[in-house]
């Protein structure tokens, strides 16, 4: 945790961006009927019926300090998807960067070992030399601040029902455009400090 709170101290350098990425799932779901068009003084209506059309995975890349995001949806959340999402970050999202400063949960597929099964060793050599690796600790993944942009952009985009990708990506580029030319950032206050006192019975107590 004190780790992680160290990055979020670092002033902004171009040459070493502090990235976060997070990842979660959206429930693709159809219209059994079709719904009712809102109109003055009513919202729209949903038949309570729906069917699903599977599930679709959502990597969310956020650099707080600059108000810059990007959100891949993939068919699935391997090893190799991870990957992917890493290369991109690497080559077309910061290819000048001098080191990428890479905030993440510590899911089971979110390792350097992610790329030595999806690239060619020295590929995935030198992916992993790009980034500098930053884990949140177990339960304490809303230190990730690409996490309460996948919130924001539950709340703002995906709380209704979507039923295929196409769409899906339609939709959160939509937001994603919005969001980046607002440049939203996250001005975030809380600090080791705060941590050591509000979280005081986490930590070993020294006699």
């Amino acid at each position: 945790m004190e780790d992680v709170l160290e990055v979020y101290k670092r002033p902004y350098d171009p040459r070493r961006p502090v990235v976060c990425l997070d990842e979660t799932s959206k429930q693709l779901v159809g219209e059994v009927a079709a719904p009712l068009p809102s109109a003055p003084g009513q919202v729209a209506e949903h038949d309570y019926e729906y069917v699903r059309r599977g599930v679709a995975n959502l990597f969310m890349v956020f650099e707080p300090l600059a108000g810059k995001r990007d959100v891949e949806v993939t068919d699935r959340r391997t090893r190799k998807d991870y990957a992917a999402c890493l290369r991109k970050i690497a080559d077309e999202m910061y290819p000048e960067a001098e080191v990428i400063v890479l905030v993440q949960d510590n899911l089971n597929t979110h390792t350097p070992g992610s790329l030595y099964e999806a690239f060619a060793p020295s590929e995935a050599r030198r992916l992993a030399q790009r980034f500098e690796w930053h884990y949140t600790p177990k339960h304490g993944s809303w230190l990730d601040m690409a996490e309460i942009e996948l919130s924001i952009l539950g709340r703002q985009c995906l709380a209704r029902r979507i039923d295929n990708v196409q769409a899906l990506r339609r939709e959160i580029k939509a937001w994603e455009k919005a969001r980046n030319d607002g440049a939203m950032k996250v001005n975030w206050q809380y600090t080791t400090e705060d941590a050591r006192i509000r979280l005081k019975k986490l930590y070993p107590s020294i006699e």
